[in-house]
């Protein structure tokens, strides 16, 4: 059973955990680095998030995946697969450690794409950010011990950000 789904407000130390983490996934995983994102709410500014840091590791393709997936494993992330979701990898994070999601993505994914338009737009945007915290906080009340529900209830925003920000020159 999960966790019940608890946001918190922005804390001013989630960017330095996201360096304590994007670190060693460097070092690891090396020369395939293209670049460690920091996404999600907790790389928004301001705005309220389960604390949980999500990171996508990007690497050149996705010939490139297999070798990182080794290399994660010997960090001790064990893969998942893609979880229904084409072109992102994801993984289980050692026990140890601040909590996180961590996800690798060849650089033309079209997940790595959204997740960076996503966040973007809300470090661009603050009413759509605090809008955006409105329907996350409003789901997570309706939907505590339910994440499908949750997720499912964030989605409509989520889609009205992703097409505001693709019509943007």
């Amino acid at each position: 059973m999960s966790e019940p789904i608890t946001l918190v407000d922005y804390d001013p130390i989630w960017p330095e955990i996201f360096e304590e983490l994007r670190a060693p996934l460097v070092a690891a995983v090396g020369d395939l680095v293209v670049a460690v994102e920091h996404i999600g709410s907790t790389a928004v500014p301001g705005l309220a998030a389960k604390p949980i840091i999500d990171l996508d590791l990007v690497v050149p393709s996705s010939d490139d995946l297999p070798v990182a997936i080794a290399r994660l494993a010997a960090l001790g992330y064990a893969h998942q697969g893609d979880l229904g979701v084409p072109g992102r990898e994801a993984f289980l994070p050692p026990s140890r450690g601040p909590k996180h999601h961590l996800y690798a993505c060849p650089s033309d994914s079209e997940s790595l794409r959204r997740h960076i338009v996503f966040r973007d737009y809300l470090l661009s945007h603050p009413q759509a950010a605090a809008g955006y915290e409105a329907v996350k906080k409003a789901a997570a009340l309706r939907f505590r011990e339910d994440r499908v529900a949750y997720v499912e209830a964030k989605s409509r925003i989520i889609e009205e950000i992703l097409r505001k920000a693709s019509s943007e020159p």
